[in-house]
């Protein structure tokens, strides 16, 4: 299994890079978010998932920690595949995606590409429990409008899940934490919420 890979992007083609790590180059495909902050020749780290099928093998690759787990639990849904799931995960941005499904916006994940109204409605069915609780109410934000806030959560969320919690204990523990502390101090926060 390779849990991610860190290189050059020496290559970007319509969905994917190639991710040169010391001379190997290593096909990458992301979600359109990740992809559009994929740069030449810069340096990345990305989480991966290595999908092996009959006929082939895939690496799809992930900026953070919780989009990976959020790939993982998508795929684990009946009817949603990886590609399906990348799909998911272009409409915006981890936490963005994880609140829709906590929030069971079935209009919001029917907007993906190659997922319909009634594998949305699974892919909430299956998940809305095992997400956590929502971070906000209302209307899912498109990938253009997620906030700074979403990606200072996504950095709350991702050292959490790096320690080893779940997603959705990760998220509890989130969930009473004052946002406008600095990241350092949510993190410990959430630590004694457990």
């Amino acid at each position: 299994m390779i849990a991610h890979v860190r290189g050059e992007i020496a290559e970007k083609f319509k969905s994917s890079v190639i991710v040169d790590v010391n001379g190997v180059g290593y096909e990458v495909t992301l979600s359109a978010i990740d992809y559009e902050a994929a740069e030449l020749k810069n340096t990345t780290k990305f989480y991966t998932y290595h999908a092996i099928r009959e006929n082939s093998e895939e690496l799809y690759g992930f900026s953070t920690l919780m989009a990976k787990k959020i790939f993982e639990l998508l795929i684990s849904v009946q009817g949603i595949g990886p590609k399906a799931a990348m799909a998911i995960l272009s409409l915006a941005a981890p936490e963005e995606v994880r609140n829709a499904i906590a929030n069971a916006d079935v209009t919001f994940v029917s907007k993906a590409s190659g997922v319909g109204k009634k594998s949305a409605e699974r892919v909430i069915v299956d998940l809305k429990d095992k997400v956590g609780v929502p971070s906000h109410y209302g209307a899912t934000e498109t990938a253009a409008t997620a906030s700074a806030k979403n990606e200072e959560n996504d950095a709350a969320l991702d050292a959490l899940i790096s320690l080893g919690f779940p997603l959705k204990e990760a998220t509890a523990a989130l969930a009473n934490v004052d946002k406008n502390l600095p990241l350092e101090d949510r993190i410990r926060e959430a630590l004694k919420n457990r």
